[in-house]
Parts: C-alpha cells; sequence; structure tokens
C-alpha cells in the first residue's frame, strides 16, 4: 500500500466517523418525543470543553454531563425555556451558542460588523491615498524623446 492510500484511508477514517455524533445509546430518553426536545436544546448549548460544538456533537465528559442534565429537566416536566434557564444559571451566557442580544454583549453581536467596516474605509483610505496623480505619474515627453518612440514604434510595425 503506497503512502499516499494510507494517508487517504486515515483522513476517511477521521471525516468519516464524524458524523456518529456524541449522544450514546444509554444516555436517549424512552420517549421520542422527550428525546427530539432532548436533541433540539442540546444544539442549542455550547460545550464548554470544546469551544463551537454544541453538548449533542461533544464526546467531553462535561457535554456528557449537560446532556444528562437537559434530559432530567425535562423528565422532570420542565419547558424548554425553563430548561435552557436552569444551565444558563449554573454556566452563565457562555454556555450558550446563540447568547441573547443585550447591552453586554453587543460587542459579540455587532464587533464583527464593526471591524468589517473599519477595514473596508480604512482600505479605501489608503488606496485613495496610494493611488499617484494622472499627470504626475507621466511626465511630459521632451520633443527628442518624442521623435525616438516613434521611430521605435514604426520599426517594430
Amino acid at each position: 500500500m503506497t503512502l499516499r492510500r494510507i494517508g487517504f484511508a486515515l483522513l476517511f477514517a477521521a471525516f468519516g466517523a464524524a458524523p456518529a455524533w456524541a449522544v450514546l445509546p444509554h444516555e436517549r430518553l424512552a420517549d421520542p418525543a422527550l428525546e427530539a426536545r432532548a436533541r433540539a436544546l442540546s444544539l442549542e448549548l455550547r460545550c464548554q470543553v470544546c469551544q463551537n460544538q454544541s453538548i449533542d456533537d461533544s464526546n467531553a465528559p462535561l457535554a456528557a454531563d449537560l446532556r444528562r442534565i437537559v434530559r432530567e429537566r425535562l423528565s422532570a416536566g420542565d419547558s424548554d425555556p425553563a430548561v435552557l434557564d436552569f444551565v444558563v444559571r449554573r454556566y452563565g451566557d457562555y454556555v450558550l451558542l446563540r447568547p441573547p442580544v443585550r447591552e453586554d454583549t453587543y460587542a459579540l453581536w455587532y464587533g464583527p460588523f464593526a471591524v468589517l467596516i473599519l477595514g473596508a474605509v480604512g482600505a479605501a483610505v489608503y488606496l485613495r491615498r496610494r493611488r499617484p496623480d494622472a499627470q504626475a505619474a507621466a511626465p511630459a515627453l521632451s520633443e527628442a524623446e518624442e521623435k525616438r518612440l516613434r521611430a521605435l514604434l514604426e520599426r517594430r510595425e
């Protein structure tokens, strides 16, 4: 087997296992409706270990604990907002993959757009200042230079 085939096999094995997700069979609820709610809530909660991965996708022990908490709260009869509120009170807004838009999260929501606009304005100013004036860039040719240029062009044709 060539090194290239081994590399492709390892790459396929790494990415082929990704869709297996992290919810284990023993974690699933018997009631399909409750399990569907738990999966939907799990997709809204961030794994604190994996950063931008939902607890539904993460294999981290903390994500498994959060999945268990979500299922326990749903089994106890809590509504979806009540479950999210319970988890947020315990772990903070950072546990939400889509944190609420509030004064203290404006930088999070609007900061990337502000940086993009500032970058575009800065690039425009830079390019405008960098562009030379048309007359300054091309000084007029002397009469001798024009004659020599015409002679060179006629020879080419």
